[in-house]
């Protein structure tokens, strides 16, 4: 029976290589009217884009007449660019309705949250966004759907997983908080990512990166939709944060602090973090030191927005309404100073507060903030992928680059709400979407 399992293994990888192989064989031409190749540049016209297996290899000026035995794809009257990036996604378990994730808490289990997930990479993936970075999710779960849309055996975007969210005990990842006895217990019996003091806190970055994380997040302050009362301030020291930091980069992980309050905001650059996420309350050292280490803020405006709403549909619990209200009174005004001020950008979302295919929906809200629409595109395509340390591969369209386009009607660095409605999705020279219409997966 083992010797039969190996033939058939070995019979798959064989034909899953010549299908690779047959793919690499026949090129696809996209004919482009509008090519936006590389954000912040100026814009091509009229261009042939020459795809090879999962990679760009060429673009030539004009519409090349496509040679025998290729595919044609004409968006002649299209604006085409590389697929977009979000950098903060939460693609595990129920998005965007924490009441009923309330109510059938008791009737759930990761593997129903595993399914939820592959339907929320999917409808990432369909509104655009060929990259996601995941930065809270079951470590084993998440890697697992990652690898598995890498293999092209699921669809959705590429993933850039952290696993659980680092959190001392009490903080904003320790999911435990506020529940009943023998569910805390169990809860917190599960947990790796829960640590006290620098030398404990080491040990769960390691913890993490054994799971498969391939970026690390930690708390560095209260967050909103934790049931834990107390604020938004910071929870976690600097000599914590140190350790977490050091760690992970000696690892060579990048790493990305949760942080509301300034105080811990500051305390997380001082540390040597490569992006804050939300950077809510910000002050003018805090802006100076965002300049100084050259570290990226991911605004998620979106999650704000969502929140207050929940809060006032009754969605949320009693814990997390005033520390929903906070967040929302505040954090349009601070993001404006810090897009005023230069602070380098990048595009996230928190999506998953919200519902999965409305990422795009954020564009608007750092235009209103400030931004132009090509540099809002930007952060969500050259920026994004600077931040995940995948330049070389991601972010714009150029040889070499796997092939991730997306087309849509209309420009969208005039009206920077047109990436809401995208057309054309194709990720690693896969089309996922043509004509506004989902493409039959695997592709036939």
């Amino acid at each position: 029976m083992k010797s039969r399992k190996i033939a058939i293994l070995g019979l798959c990888l064989l034909t899953s290589t010549n299908a690779r192989a047959q793919t690499a064989a026949a090129p696809t031409y996209i004919l482009a009217g509008h090519v936006l190749d590389r954000p912040g540049e100026p814009m091509r016209g009229p261009t042939t884009v020459i795809v090879q297996g999962d990679r760009i290899v060429e673009l030539r000026d004009g519409f090349q007449t496509p040679p025998a035995g290729s595919t044609a794809i004409e968006l002649k009257d299209d604006y085409v660019l590389p697929g977009l990036i979000d950098a903060h996604v939460h693609l595990w378990g129920i998005a965007g309705d924490p009441l009923r994730a309330q109510i059938e808490q008791l009737t759930r289990d990761r593997f129903d949250d595993m399914v939820e997930a592959e339907k929320n990479a999917r409808l990432d993936l369909e509104a655009g966004f060929t990259t996601v970075r995941d930065l809270e999710a079951d470590p084993r779960g998440i890697r697992a759907l990652r690898d598995a849309i890498d293999e092209g055996e699921i669809e959705g975007p590429t993933i850039v997983n952290s696993g659980s969210q680092i959190s001392v005990t009490g903080g904003h990842g320790d999911m435990s908080v506020g529940m009943a006895e023998d569910f805390a217990e169990a809860t917190r019996g599960r947990s790796t990512n829960i640590c006290d003091g620098p030398d404990d806190c080491r040990r769960a970055v390691r913890e993490q990166i054994a799971l498969g994380a391939e970026v690390i997040k930690f708390a560095a302050t209260g967050g909103v939709l934790s049931n834990v009362t107390g604020g938004l301030g910071q929870q976690m020291t600097l000599e914590e944060m140190k350790a977490i930091v050091e760690t992970a980069h000696s690892f060579g992980r990048k790493v990305a602090a949760h942080s509301h309050a300034v105080d811990g905001t500051k305390a997380a650059l001082e540390a040597g973090v490569d992006s804050i996420e939300h950077g809510t309350f910000l002050d003018d050292q805090a802006i100076r030191l965002f300049k100084a280490k050259r570290t990226y803020l991911v605004q998620t405006m979106l999650a704000p927005v969502t929140a207050l709403k929940q809060a006032h549909d009754g969605q949320l619990s009693p814990a997390m309404v005033p520390k929903a209200e906070a967040v929302s009174a505040v954090a349009m005004a601070s993001h404006r100073r810090a897009i005023a001020a230069g602070v380098k950008i990048a595009f996230g979302t928190d999506s998953g507060v919200s519902k999965h295919g409305q990422n795009a929906q954020e564009f608007a809200l750092m235009v209103e903030a400030g931004m132009t629409p090509i540099s809002a595109i930007r952060a969500a395509t050259v920026n994004a992928a600077d931040l995940l340390g995948r330049s070389d591969q991601l972010g714009s369209i150029e040889p070499g680059k796997f092939a991730d386009i997306i087309a849509l009607k209309g420009d969208p660095t005039i009206d920077v709400t047109r990436l809401e409605r995208v057309d054309f999705v194709m990720r690693h020279g896969v089309t996922i979407k043509r004509d506004g219409r989902r493409q039959p997966f695997p592709p036939e």
